[in-house]
Formats: structure tokens, C-alpha cells, sequence
């Protein structure tokens, strides 16, 4: 009763940890800047992310997970070590309970590296939850109910659309298809067509401004400065939110096939819970512009953005530590 629960939402791009009683207490970047000579962190977080792209070649600044696992383990060890003792302290007299979000259909040797890295850092009390499970928990569905309830979460790396029901997933798909993939998709296009490269932050600042799942009534615009790829000097163009939906079409669809072959394989009595309940968008790509209105076009399913869409699946990671046994019968884990 003593110790403190958390729940971290480990993604590609941003990690999230909530602690109960306290609500969120980070949302950091999952990003670290190491050393090249001894390969020590020199930077966690926000601070390692001002160092993207602005670092000699004795700083190496990286992403410890790709595609919602992890890539690097050492360092992602390193990374949830570093918040778990931003919480409670270097010296603890009891361990903390700690649940740590993964993508669904990860392998098991996969989900044994978050479990080693998570127990790592915490102790034995370490579990893992598929993250479209948690942001359904985080939502506030009624996953513990024999009715049919359907999220897809939009994150850094992976898309996930699962269907929930007696606290276990009924059906679930994903893609490697997420937020930075749209960043990629951003520069791709400006490359393309306007010869000039940017980089992944002025990609992702392109996005925000005026990134949108379906044109909008009024074109939104911004300059975007990058290198001319002919000439090699500094050069600044203008981009519309036209362009900015022209480039996004192709990941997007991905996401929208993703989501189809779920509702293939959801079970037509569950199905018609969804018609009726909805599905919920969670995820940092649930605030682009329009993607609630995309998806309700495409599925023909009503599709809303769930309140502090990023915070989900964290919020719900910490909150199933107290139905733990519940969500084990149910077979939620190995």
C-alpha cells in the first residue's frame, strides 16, 4: 500500500509517465544524447531533443525505440531508470509498482526486452499492457463489460485499432505507420517538389501548423527555410495546408486499411456495439486536423477525439494496475 503506482506510455517519440495520485508528472521526449566515448547519457529528454541535428560527432543523440520497440536496449534501460528515480528517488524503501505500455502484436522476445528493462529499473513489480488496451482504461470505456468497444491510437511509430470487450482484446491490427512517418512523408514532398531539404523538427512544426486529414475551407500557410538540394545554400519557401493533406494521403490510407480489416474480423455482435458507441481516437496523431471526420468517412463508423488524446494510454497503463488480475484472467498478458 506504501508504494507508488506508475504508468508509463513508452513510445517512439514522446514518454509519457503518470503516477497515481498525481496525474501526468513527465511528458518528455524519448529521445537521449550519449556519449561517443564512453556511452554514457549526456542528455535525457527535452534537453537531448534541443541537440538534434546541433551536436559535433563526439555527441551522438538517438532514438532508443523505433517503430514502438525498442531498438537500443542499454538505452532505453538507461531512460526509464532516469524518470523512475525523477519520481521516487535514487533510495526508496519500497518498490514501486510500474506498467509500461508496448504496441499490440509485438513478439515475445519483444515484450520480454520492455519487461527486463522495465524490472531493471523499478524491481520485480514491472508488467507490461498493449497500448490500445491502456487507452481505452484511459478513456474511461467499459472494457470490463461483454459490449463491444473499439480505439485507435495514432502514435509515433505504430497505429494500432483494437476492439475491446471483458477486459481483453477481441480483435486487434497495426501498422508501422505513425507520426514520424508523416514527418518523413512531409519532407519527402517539399524534397520533391520544391528541392529543398528540411529537417525532422521543421517537418514536424509543417505538420502541427498545418497538417489536416482532408482540405480545409481556408488554406493555411507558413514559410518553411531548408538547404536548396541543387545549390547547397539556405532558402525559404511557402507551404499550404493543401500540400501538407497532398503528402499526408499516403500514410493515412494506410491507417484507414489498418482500421477496415479490424472491423473485418470484429464479431457482428460486437460490431454493432461499435455503430452505436463509436470509436475513439487517441494518440498524438488524433490532433491532426480532420481525422476524426477521415475516419468516419472511410469506416462509416462515427469517430471522435478523445479528451487529451496523448495522455490515454499513460492515464490507463496506470490505472490497470488495479484491475491487474482482472485484465491476466482475461489474458491480457503472457
Amino acid at each position: 500500500m506504501f508504494e507508488k503506482q506508475i504508468g508509463i506510455d513508452l513510445g517512439t517519440v514522446n514518454i509519457l509517465v503518470y503516477v497515481k495520485g498525481r496525474g501526468i508528472v513527465f511528458k518528455e521526449p524519448s529521445i537521449v544524447a550519449i556519449s561517443v566515448k564512453d556511452g554514457k547519457p549526456v542528455a535525457v529528454g527535452k534537453e537531448a531533443l534541443d541537440m538534434l541535428g546541433r551536436v559535433p560527432d563526439t555527441i551522438e543523440v538517438a532514438r532508443p525505440l523505433r517503430e514502438g520497440v525498442i531498438a537500443d536496449y542499454w538505452v532505453t534501460e538507461a531512460m526509464l531508470r532516469y524518470y523512475v528515480r525523477q519520481i521516487v528517488g535514487r533510495y526508496r524503501l519500497f518498490s514501486p509498482e510500474l506498467m509500461v505500455s508496448i504496441p499490440v502484436g509485438v513478439t515475445s522476445v519483444e515484450r520480454r526486452a520492455v519487461e527486463d528493462a522495465a524490472r531493471k529499473a523499478v524491481g520485480k513489480n514491472a508488467f507490461t499492457i498493449e497500448e490500445p488496451l491502456a487507452a481505452a482504461i484511459g478513456v474511461g470505456m467499459p472494457i470490463d463489460t461483454p459490449t463491444g468497444n473499439m480505439v485507435l491510437d495514432i502514435g509515433g511509430g505504430t497505429s494500432e485499432a483494437a476492439v475491446v470487450s471483458m477486459n481483453g482484446i477481441v480483435t486487434a491490427s497495426s501498422v508501422r505507420v505513425g507520426g514520424l512517418k508523416f514527418d518523413e512523408e512531409i519532407a519527402a514532398y517539399v524534397r520533391r517538389k520544391y528541392n529543398l531539404i528540411i529537417g525532422e523538427q521543421t517537418a514536424e512544426q509543417v505538420k502541427i501548423e498545418l497538417g489536416s486529414a482532408l482540405p480545409l475551407e481556408e488554406d493555411l500557410t507558413m514559410e518553411v527555410k531548408g538547404r536548396d538540394q541543387i545549390a547547397g545554400l539556405p532558402r525559404t519557401i511557402k507551404l499550404s495546408t493543401q500540400e501538407v493533406t497532398e503528402a499526408l494521403s499516403e500514410p493515412l490510407a494506410t491507417v484507414v486499411g489498418m482500421v477496415r480489416s479490424v472491423l473485418e474480423q470484429t464479431p457482428p455482435e460486437l460490431s454493432s456495439d461499435i455503430i452505436d458507441r463509436g470509436m475513439v481516437i487517441t494518440g498524438g496523431g488524433a490532433l491532426l486536423r480532420n481525422i476524426d471526420t477521415l475516419m468516419t468517412q472511410e469506416t462509416g463508423v462515427p469517430c471522435y477525439v478523445a479528451d487529451n488524446p496523448m495522455a490515454c494510454v499513460a492515464l490507463g497503463a496506470g490505472q490497470a494496475l488495479k484491475i491487474r488480475q482482472a485484465l491476466e484472467r482475461s489474458r491480457a498478458y503472457d
